[in-house]
């Protein structure tokens, strides 16, 4: 199925820059140019904070309720135009048809859950009052400024916008950053905000190489919101550190999946084959490390390797095709370098482990090896690729004690029939998801309580109310009914503290404090 008929140059017009510098966006599976942005230098990345500026102090004057109408129409536009979505992710990913529209559809359930939420979390809010009886207070939340969203190009729709929704409902102004390589999934997301109502000057988008625009973006946001490497994550939280501006981070992973003798094999294999290869491993939650229990390791790997050899690749627009391509040659190479290195190490191939050029310019075969150490790069840096490394354990123990050796903390997959034996394993894993007979997605799709990463694996947030207060700052509005705080000025301060330390019991007793 050749490129669906789109109009991506109108697209590429949305972005703010120089329009007589512009870079090449191509199609993944042929490598032809199909649009050119303008380049946006720090100049450009200033005047696009400015008018987002302007637009949010309007903005965060509107009543909630009339802010939410906006996202109740995007909501709606985002179904609406489902196949226009997947065809503009798939042309600037590479990814295959399924992944584009399950990528579409987190945004839609994203918004869903926060018009349900936002009115409740950023409504005036009593709290006891220092004093009952002569004092009350209420807690107000109040938004940031300008959001800087620098996003990523695995899930360049999703990812552009899944913090952009609740920073705008929570009366911010976004300005975002996409990676060079995937702007116009964020355009489109943009075309569809301004279409519902959005302020036109209330999100900008800006887009150069990471070194020229990034730090733009961080030197003049209020608020940094940032998904991307571990290593450009330190230098983005330090950045923003130094002028005290808060950040959040979603960094890489290195997830395990742990697969006990009680599980279902043939449910384990079908959702390993997703959480593995989905989007060609190019996803943080994905597992790149299976550690099965020596008791089904050899039959989990007959089943496995028989599903993973049938899986269909291709470089087309349709929804057969079950994975797609890696993203540019670049990340061919150095997923292409692991598995090379691994093997000379003295890794066990078990399928997989090459590139296929006859399909496109960066298609690589799923992967999986065995007899993987911890002196091979794949066994400790995050691959993000579709290369699984598979390892055999003798138990719950060694499987916890490996699925914690790591820096990262992102996501872990447990498969037991032992509800019990499943959460105690959770409790000791080191990472902000686990998902229990489910192979990657099921914690991070679970839009009422918080995505985040341990360890090295990011700082702060998504989703839950975090995922909406972050974006806000709580101001404490306390009132004095009746002048009782101090001493008397004609009496000793003796008997005050006598009577503060009797009132002091005295509420504790009635449980105020």
């Amino acid at each position: 199925m050749s490129r669906p008929d789109r109009d991506l140059a109108a697209l590429a017009a949305l972005f703010n820059g120089d329009r007589e510098d512009r870079f090449d966006v191509v199609e993944v599976f042929t490598g032809e140019v199909v649009a050119r942005v303008p380049r946006a230098g720090p100049a450009h990345v200033t005047a696009a904070f400015g008018r987002a500026r302007a637009a949010q102090r309007e903005w965060a004057s509107r009543p909630v309720k009339e802010r939410l109408a906006v996202f109740e129409r995007f909501h709606a536009a985002l179904l609406d135009h489902h196949e226009e979505i997947a065809d503009v992710i798939q042309v600037e990913t590479g990814k295959a048809r399924r992944m584009a529209f399950e990528e579409m559809c987190d945004l839609p359930i994203l918004t869903s859950h926060y018009l349900r939420r936002a009115a409740r979390l950023l409504a005036p809010r009593r709290r006891p009052g220092a004093i009952p009886g002569v004092t009350s207070a209420v807690e107000l939340r109040k938004p940031l400024g300008v959001v800087g969203v620098i996003s990523p190009w695995n899930f360049p729709f999703a990812i552009a916008f899944c913090d952009a929704v609740p920073a705008l409902m929570a009366g911010n102004a976004v300005v975002v950053k996409p990676d060079p390589h995937t702007p116009l999934s964020a355009a489109l997301g943009l075309r569809l905000l301004r279409e519902a109502g959005l302020p036109h000057d209330l999100v900008q988008l800006v887009c150069d190489d990471g070194p020229v625009t990034g730090p733009a973006v961080v030197d003049a946001a209020d608020f940094v919101m940032f998904t991307g490497s571990l290593a450009t994550g330190r230098t983005v939280a330090a950045r923003a550190a130094e002028r005290m501006v808060p950040s959040c981070l979603e960094l890489g992973g290195k997830n395990p999946m742990i697969v006990l003798p009680d599980a279902d094999l043939d449910a384990v294999v079908a959702s390993a084959v997703l959480g593995v290869f989905g989007n060609a491993g190019q996803l943080c939650l994905h597992m790149e490390r299976l550690l099965v229990h020596a008791e089904v390791h050899d039959d989990f790997r007959a089943r496995f390797l028989d599903r993973v050899r049938r899986l269909r690749l291709g470089a087309d627009y349709g929804l057969e095709t079950e994975m797609g391509a890696l993203a540019d040659a670049a990340h061919l190479a150095r997923v292409s370098a692991h598995v090379d290195e691994a093997v000379a190490a003295g890794a066990t191939l078990l399928t997989g482990g090459r590139a296929r050029p006859d399909l496109g310019p960066t298609f690589y075969e799923p992967t999986v090896l065995a007899d993987v150490t911890p002196a091979m790069r794949v066994h400790h840096e995050e691959t993000f690729g579709p290369v699984a490394c598979l390892y055999r354990v003798s138990g719950v123990e060694e499987a916890v004690r490996l699925a914690n050796d790591t820096e990262y903390g992102l996501n872990a997959s447990v498969w037991t029939a032992d509800p019990a034996a499943a959460m105690r394993i959770a409790e000791r894993l080191e990472t902000g998801h686990v998902n229990i007979n489910d192979s990657a997605a099921l914690g991070y799709a679970t839009k009422s309580a918080p995505s985040g990463g341990a360890k090295a694996s990011g700082l702060g947030v998504r989703n839950g109310d975090e995922g909406l207060l972050k974006f806000t700052y709580p101001t404490t509005v306390a009132t004095l009914k009746k002048q009782v705080l101090g001493a008397p000025p004609d009496a000793p301060y003796a008997d005050f503290v006598s009577r503060t330390v009797t009132s002091l019991r005295w509420m504790r007793r009635l449980r105020l404090r």
